[in-house]
């Protein structure tokens, strides 16, 4: 069921791209990085194998693949810090985030927002909505851009030069990438977990 989705997601994203292509990838990544599943390991290769086929430049597909995650990060930032933090200052307490716990996590990209930006880029999932947790936490706004650049620059010019390379065989990345994304999401999930039966047994212990 899970690999269908992605599938049909997959075929929406080359039809995008064969019908309006720089401005395609552009889109497609701007999307991504507001947290909407169109998932960039199969927009670069793609694009990349088009490159190979003569249809495309690879610099102008890394730039708009760039420019793409750039925007949409910013846009997903904004989200956050305008609407986030009044949300869980409001509503939090329901899934176990207090008015503390958002004074820390500003507290942590104050110290450490440039390196949590830049590696969260480079992290399959975490990279989708890391720019949510940034504007709630108020990160300051110029070097939140320029670390997301440099986080999402790399990345996207690694698929799109590895489409290149793999030619008509491209889909093959994005299956082989299929495993590491599970885990990471996983891996997320099960943190999440643990948090909230930490929080829940401490509220007891309070109560």
């Amino acid at each position: 069921m899970i690999m269908e989705i992605i599938n049909y997601f997959a075929e929406i994203i080359v039809k995008v791209i064969e019908f309006s292509g720089y401005p395609g990838i552009f889109f497609l990544m701007a999307i991504e990085s507001c947290g909407i599943p169109a998932p960039s390991e199969v927009t670069m290769p793609f694009s990349g194998f088009l490159v190979a086929a003569g249809k495309m430049n690879l610099y102008y597909v890394i730039l708009a693949g760039t420019l793409g995650n750039v925007v949409g990060s910013i846009a997903a930032y904004w989200i956050g810090l305008k609407g986030g933090r009044p949300l869980i200052e409001k509503y939090g307490k329901y899934i176990f985030l207090s008015k503390h716990d958002l004074d820390k996590a500003e507290e942590w990209f104050a110290k450490r927002g440039e390196i949590t930006v830049f590696l969260g880029r480079l992290l399959p999932v975490v990279r989708t909505y890391i720019s949510f947790p940034a504007g709630i936490a108020e990160m300051n706004f110029k070097k939140f851009v320029f670390y997301t650049t440099i986080g999402v620059l790399p990345w996207c010019a690694l698929f799109a030069y590895l489409g290149e390379r793999a030619g008509s065989n491209w889909d093959l990345i994005r299956e082989k990438l299929h495993g590491l994304d599970v885990g990471v999401a996983l891996a997320l999930a099960a943190g999440i977990i643990v948090y909230i039966i930490i929080k829940k047994r401490k509220s007891k212990v309070k109560n």
